[in-house]
């Protein structure tokens, strides 16, 4: 089998490392460019040790090389070098998996814009529980949206402490996913003070910030009498990881358009 070319950006970072060591180890893949940025402390030094695997010899760096010639790209940096990758996988005609959350509309623009010319996927959560779990969710939000006293949406996620966006990308998808299905009007983050009744045209979310958690999302659906509740929680990174390179091996062999994890996994419309 012809290993798949790849190129991990953000290969430094928590999640870019479990890449690097997962496709390192996987006969699928080869790792031929590890990329983060200029001022990384540790450009240079190989990435296989960077994730803490024997050498691949390939360095980290900040610049992608025109020698290199990836089959695909997987992004998990930042919001700024997501839209930056995004215009060089354009450019360079390479396919993309972006993982990144929290871009900004303008940034959003920038990957569905490179779309057109180029396979691109596209997920808030790489997860493969994570995505199944909306499918439940959509399922269940269509069922109770003609509900005769109404259900009350609450989502609750946490993560890390050094998670720096809030709420989660994956919350907002949820939120998004029921919203279209429900029709809530109101995202409302947080309550505090003296805030009345709580309507039923809103969704409320919740985000928690603690110690190592990997990632864990509660959809709850409030009834007169009864409470539905979603969660799904991750034990490790490894579950993001190797969701990235099933869409890697996905968006591999796609035609140009916007792809998201319901293509990966065959979801059903």
């Amino acid at each position: 089998m012809t290993p798949i070319f790849l190129l991990v950006q953000g290969a430094a970072g928590r999640m870019g490392q479990r890449i690097v060591a997962l496709a390192s180890a996987s006969d699928a893949f080869q790792v031929v460019a590890a990329l983060d940025h200029a001022g990384h402390p540790q450009l240079g030094q190989d990435a296989g040790q960077l994730a803490g695997c024997p050498p691949i010899q390939i360095p980290l760096s900040s610049a992608w090389s025109e020698e290199v010639r990836p089959d695909v790209v997987i992004d998990f940096s930042t919001p700024e070098g997501t839209a930056q990758i995004a215009t060089q996988c354009r450019e360079r005609k390479v396919p993309l998996v972006a993982a990144t959350t929290g871009l900004t509309d303008d940034q959003q623009s920038v990957l569905r814009d490179a779309a057109g010319d180029i396979p691109l996927l596209w997920a808030p959560s790489m997860s493969v529980g994570v995505n199944l779990m909306m499918r439940l969710t959509q399922m269940a939000a269509e069922v109770l949206k003609d509900f005769p006293d109404g259900a009350d949406v609450e989502i609750i996620e946490r993560h890390h402490r050094f998670k720096e966006d809030a709420p989660s990308g994956t919350a907002l998808r949820f939120g998004q996913i029921i919203a279209e299905a429900m029709g809530q009007e109101t995202h409302r983050h947080g309550r505090e003070g003296r805030v009345g009744q709580r309507p039923h045209g809103e969704i409320g979310y919740h985000a928690l910030r603690v110690g190592d958690n990997p990632g864990e999302h509660t959809i709850v659906f409030g009834l007169l009498g009864e409470t539905l509740e979603f969660t799904v929680r991750a034990s490790n990174r490894d579950c993001y990881a190797q969701g990235a390179l099933l869409a890697a091996r996905f968006v591999a062999e796609q035609s140009p358009g916007l792809y998201a994890m319901a293509d990966v996994l065959k979801f059903k419309t």
